[in-house]
């Protein structure tokens, strides 16, 4: 491989998750975490809190990232298919996951003070983005859907996909594309950042659904393919005693079990949330009701006993003398 240094040694378990840091994918991990820690520290300076369980989901999302770009498994990427296709899935169905839990644009908003009268600052710059046409349009489900289908039919069965792996940076140009289309992709269905569209749950429940299919038939499609999908992963190393043909087949069974189980973990997600939104639309109405006395309850009752009154009047009038027993 170009940029390469030549094959590393057979894999094994140690191999796969050995320290072997990428310094690009390095930097972005250390901003963001010194990004959402600066928001944390501020946050508690003002005496505000922020829920521990978000802060634990997006370090959670930024150790899977680091586990699939600053390890042997990067390296091994390169020269298997299976390896690349653990990368892949984990980066576009379960990282994006724990990151977007953490609510980063959440905390971003909160910690960011406005900006003085007349002016412009990094949280008026925020706002705009999230209430800008770019952003209604690509965190729409016309847009989002089918990036998420072409990401894996549009790039594995193309030429693409060689074209990419000839190199190193190509294949970490892939590794963040696969993580931006899995953020664009779940962020409008979990709800938990502001953003352009707000579908009701049924909505996104639905959006999640209409993937499913797409996912699952890549899989099965790679695991029952006769041929080899790619030429990058045609001839490892001859020392792996690795048949191409079953590791193709692996990577296909592992692109089958990713379309299932972060699914059954949103559809978990959308429902406590749901849940939640439900309870707290029952207080706000109970809250409402103890200050005015039930007054929507009132009219409602009202406007039933004067449908009831004219109803009786109506039959009074078409009936004046009532029948002779």
């Amino acid at each position: 491989m170009p940029g390469m240094g030549g094959p590393p040694p057979p894999p094994s378990f140690a191999r796969m998750w050995t320290l072997a840091p990428s310094p690009f994918f390095l930097v972005v991990i250390v901003v963001l975490l010194a990004l959402y820690a600066a928001g944390m520290t501020r946050m508690l300076r003002r005496g505000d809190g922020w829920p521990i369980a978000r802060a634990v989901s997006f370090l959670a999302g930024l150790v899977l990232l680091f586990a699939m770009t600053c390890t042997g498994l990067a390296e091994y990427g390169m020269y298997l298919f299976s390896a690349h296709m653990l990368q892949h899935m984990v980066l576009s169905m379960a990282v994006p996951l724990f990151l977007l839990l953490g609510a980063p644009i959440t905390l971003m908003l909160r910690a960011l003070r406005p900006a003085a009268a007349g002016h412009t600052g990094p949280r008026e710059l925020l706002l705009g983005l999230l209430h800008s046409r770019f952003a209604r349009v690509v965190s729409s489900p016309l847009f989002t859907l089918p990036l998420f289908v072409a990401s894996l039919y549009g790039l594995y069965f193309t030429t693409l996909f060689d074209v990419l792996m000839r190199s190193a940076a190509g294949h970490d140009f892939m590794l963040v594309h696969f993580l931006a289309v899995g953020l664009l992709f779940f962020w409008p269905i979990m709800g938990v950042d502001p953003a352009p569209h707000r579908s009701p749950y049924v909505i996104r429940i639905l959006e999640l659904f209409a993937a499913m299919p797409f996912h699952a038939f890549f899989g099965v499609a790679v695991m029952m393919s006769s041929s080899l999908i790619t030429r990058t992963f045609a001839h490892p190393p001859a020392s792996w005693g690795v048949d191409p043909a079953s590791d193709q087949s692996t990577g296909g069974g592992l692109a089958w079990a990713f379309g299932e189980v972060p699914t059954l973990i949103v559809l978990l997600v959308l429902f406590i949330q749901w849940s939640r939104s439900d309870e707290r639309e029952a207080r706000r109405n109970d809250r409402k009701a103890d200050r005015d006395g039930d007054l929507e309850l009132s009219d409602y009752n009202a406007y039933l006993a004067g449908l009831a009154a004219r109803e009786q009047h109506v039959t009074a009038a078409e009936n004046p003398i009532a029948p002779i027993a």
